[in-house]
């Protein structure tokens, strides 16, 4: 399986880190070995001293597609869950002076913690989500996927045009406007439509 994440998918995020609004997807990727399941604690990494923190809506692809027409894209997915994009901003940002790649940023070991997945249609519209990251109990992250710039189905036709889907696969779809630095000790609460999905620990 292979993690495909959007970036700037959402106006208030691109924003709030003064890049450009994209005018197609923008997207990267992540390694298995980034996920993080069952709600299991994620080690502050190494290499970074600013872990930065993205939630977001993430996708789990249900059945091989490519060249995927927009109006075919919601059957290629069933489930739906919520997930961290860690990223290392310091990192990050050094990578994007040099101009060099930046995947050490974003795509390394528990970079992605992910939620439980539930059936797309027992949300009362998959198309209008609402999910939040809470940390420590404080509201941190609050966003609708009717915000997003492009949508699921634009995500998964623009992304099937370049690089095969298969079942398992997940896209995190882009986080809105809220990010920030993390901290060892730091306890995650993520919610979907105002159901906990995520409850782990930074250690």
């Amino acid at each position: 399986m292979k993690i495909i994440c959007i970036g700037r998918n959402y106006i208030e995020h691109a924003k709030e880190l003064n890049n450009p609004v994209p005018k197609k997807p923008m997207f990267f990727m992540k390694p298995d070995t980034a996920i993080v399941n069952n709600n299991d604690p994620v080690y502050y990494p190494e290499h970074t001293n600013d872990m930065h923190y993205e939630a977001e809506i993430v996708l789990k692809i249900s059945k091989k597609g490519k060249h995927i027409s927009e109006k075919f894209a919601h059957s290629y997915f069933q489930q739906i869950g919520i997930g961290i994009d860690f990223t290392a901003r310091d990192v990050q940002d050094e990578c994007k002076k040099k101009g060099h790649p930046w995947e050490i940023a974003k795509s390394f070991d528990q970079s992605a913690p992910v939620s439980k997945f539930i059936d797309k249609n027992k949300l009362p519209d998959y198309k209008n989500i609402s999910f939040s990251l809470n940390i420590n109990n404080e509201e941190r992250q609050v966003g609708n996927t009717q915000d997003m710039i492009f949508s699921f189905d634009q995500i998964i036709a623009y992304v099937s045009k370049l690089i095969t889907l298969k079942p398992g696969d997940l896209i995190f779809t882009g986080t809105p406007a809220g990010v920030g630095s993390t901290k060892i000790g730091d306890r995650y609460h993520a919610y979907i439509e105002g159901d906990k999905f995520l409850d782990f620990e930074i250690k």
